[in-house]
């Protein structure tokens, strides 16, 4: 051994260790990346327009970590409102049974669709509320909130109020459904406060809005046409998180939906933030439907801006992915869902095609025929064909081995050119969210792999003893173009990139590195069971299976069977007239002692309390009762259920699945009023 190895030993030993210090700096050092979705509402499942939205976020999620970003990705679901409160009504369970059910199936879609998101808030998450309370209690403080009426014209499913000269054709704006006209005390957001600071921003941050089409939308539409105070709280219904100094209120359901931004990064307005807002706000990009747009760009900047916090840095409103004939929505019957397209395609090639199909600014376009093609055309052909014979002809010829040789051919340096300058395409794509763009360019790539298997002919050269290192030249090629494209895909398609590597037994790559040519070592075996990536598909069984899945929808949403009443005999007027029915209104209810089907209600009917038992038990809770105004027969003949008197019957509707409801009177009518 010489005498110096020790030395260079010792060297050896403080180089490394001086790497590693380096490379926890540059941990250390990483850029923050910030990004979220809107949060998705829970009125019912996601379609798959929907489920764009989380696609896209994911795909610049994970590019930017590729990059080297120290990334924090947020989604989750928006759980209040009158609209809710409705539905759950309908459904017969609490609102907060309803919102668990259907935000869990959101959070299964986000799942399905192999999202890397950091975070999933609900906005009935405790410590979500409570900050709610806390910020809207200093906005009002400070007097940049105001108490007030609201007379307008009011969209339930949007849970937005418009004057008279914003609806169109007498409709809502947003999203066309008919408004209905509203009063009420509410609170109010000083917006004219604000509004030239905010002008201000956005003209000298052209990059805060985007597109530009939509920054143009905002500012000519909304912004300079004059800004009316924001309503921010509502008293017609209950689901909500309360105004905690005036319990009448509940927050209105878009101050409470927009502060996730930050609540989820733990913002407490006390100064006692959680590290992760330190280190993660401002977002560097809001990523959102342009149907809301309004309200991230006009009333998230203002209420931020009277948070004194900093803005996020770019708002971003991308298209709709639309069904061939027009927006997807139950009503026309032409919902698609992501799970019904995965358990058909797969989850990359949903993926691809939601994410290549979608225009940078204007509204994309899905339908099964359109799925099919780039299923049998992109992924099965270009890509899934390329990778199989690729690694077909490296065991037939070479049993596996991949190995370079000094041997060249003519169209070497045009593949290696546009092999490695897809990086930079794709990052100048990236750097604009031309997401669509950027994976047309690896796509690219895969096609010029194809031509030069066309222009060199592997199999010819096999032929040909004298070919044998040129053949082996040809084969490392192809294994190492495809390696950089699988490596530059799995931003977009994780999955397929993964098993592309693993046939080709090749690893990831530093993001740096993928435009460099020649890093693969030679005596790497390509693996000698190579799978298919996509099957080809055939387009009648798809659209049998789609009209199949169509059919199921139908008859899920068709209205109900009416049920079969037997007739009773014909009664008079004045049959009828003997029964008398008032309106009462249930003061106290509890469980009847000895009966598991019973509940005793105090009824008050006019000025006289009523003591009722009925046989509801199984389908309310005393507490739900109590406050209700309900339809009563009242000249009834008293008589004992169970041992308890019953003064009369609260009318019940009924069907033959097990469904009870309680008659209700949905107007303020006095109780003791007659029903007739």
């Amino acid at each position: 051994m010489p005498e110096d190895d020790g030395g260079r030993f010792l060297v050896f030993k403080i180089s490394a260790s001086k790497r590693a210090e380096e490379r926890k700096q540059t941990m250390e050092d990483k850029k923050k990346y910030y990004i979220t979705t809107a949060i998705a509402y829970t009125s019912g499942k996601p379609h798959i327009g929907n489920t764009y939205e989380i696609v896209l976020a994911d795909s610049i999620a994970r590019y930017k970590r590729q990059q080297g970003y120290d990334v924090f990705f947020q989604t989750g679901t928006d759980e209040h409102g009158q609209k809710i409160e409705l539905k759950a009504e309908e459904a017969g369970i609490s609102p907060q049974e309803f919102v668990d059910n259907v935000s869990g199936e959101i959070k299964r879609i986000w799942d399905l669709m192999d999202t890397s998101y950091n975070k999933f808030i609900r906005t009935t998450d405790k410590y979500h509320e409570k900050q709610v309370q806390k910020i809207f209690k200093k906005l009002y403080d400070q007097g940049d909130i105001y108490k007030g009426f609201y007379e307008g014209m009011y969209c339930t499913p949007c849970e937005s109020f418009f004057t008279a000269s914003q609806l169109v054709d007498g409709k809502c704006p947003d999203c066309g459904r008919p408004c209905q006209p509203a009063r009420e005390e509410a609170y109010f957001l000083k917006l004219g406060k604000y509004t030239n600071k905010l002008i201000e921003h956005i003209e000298s941050h052209p990059e805060f809005i985007q597109p530009e089409s939509r920054k143009n939308e905002m500012m000519n539409n909304f912004i300079k046409a004059g800004l009316q105070d924001l309503c921010v709280s509502r008293t017609s219904f209950k689901w909500g998180i309360p105004v905690d100094f005036d319990d009448k209120h509940v927050v209105y359901v878009w101050l409470d939906a927009l502060t996730n931004y930050i609540t989820g990064l733990g913002y407490d307005v006390d100064g006692n933030s959680d590290e992760n807002f330190n280190k993660y706000w401002p977002a560097d990009l809001h990523l959102i439907g342009k149907d809301i747009l309004r309200f991230h760009t006009i009333y998230w900047p203002i209420m931020l801006m009277a948070l004194g916090l900093p803005l996020p840095k770019q708002i971003f409103g991308h298209p709709w992915l639309l069904q061939g004939d027009g927006k997807m929505s139950k009503s026309k019957g032409n919902v698609i869902y992501a799970d019904d397209l995965v358990d058909m395609f797969g989850v990359d090639a949903v993926r691809y095609f939601v994410l290549h199909e979608m225009p940078f600014e204007n509204d994309g376009v899905i339908t099964w025929e359109l799925m099919v093609e780039r299923m049998n055309s992109d992924l099965a052909n270009t890509l899934g064909n390329l990778v199989n014979r690729t690694i077909a002809m490296s065991n037939k010829y070479f049993g596996g081995d991949v190995n370079d040789t000094s041997a060249t051919t003519d169209f070497d340096e045009d593949l290696k050119r546009v092999v490695t300058g897809t990086k930079a395409l794709i990052d100048k794509d990236m750097d604009k969210l031309r997401v669509a763009d950027a994976i047309t360019e690896i796509f690219t790539l895969f096609k010029r792999c194809n031509k030069y298997i066309d222009e060199t002919m592997p199999w010819a050269l096999a032929k040909d003893e004298s070919k044998q290192d040129e053949l082996a030249h040809v084969l490392y090629n192809l294994v190492e173009s495809i390696t950089i494209g699988a490596n530059l895909l799995t931003s977009y398609m994780p999955q397929t990139a993964g098993r592309i590597l693993a046939q080709l037994n090749a690893d990831i790559r530093e993001y740096d590195d993928l435009d460099k040519f020649g890093l693969r070592k030679n005596g790497i075996k390509v693996t000698d069971k190579p799978e298919i990536l996509f099957a080809r598909l055939d387009l009648e069984e798809v659209l049998a299976k789609a009209e199949e899945i169509r059919k199921a929808q139908a008859a899920k949403n068709a209205e109900p069977e009416y049920p079969v009443v037997e007739p009773k005999e014909e009664i008079s007027i004045e049959d009828f007239d003997k029964i008398q029915i008032q309106v009462g209104e249930i003061m106290a209810c509890e469980p009847v002692k000895k009966s598991k089907k019973l509940l005793v209600s105090q009824v008050m009917v006019g000025g006289q309390m009523r003591q009722i038992v009925s046989g509801i038990a199984a389908y309310y809770k005393p507490e739900e009762l109590v406050g209700r105004k309900v339809a009563v027969i009242t000249n009834l003949k008293p008589c004992k259920l169970c041992g308890v008197e019953s003064q009369g019957m609260i009318l019940c509707a009924g069907d033959d699945k097990g469904n009870l409801s309680v008659m209700t009177v949905d107007r303020d009518i006095i109780n003791g009023s007659e029903i007739r």
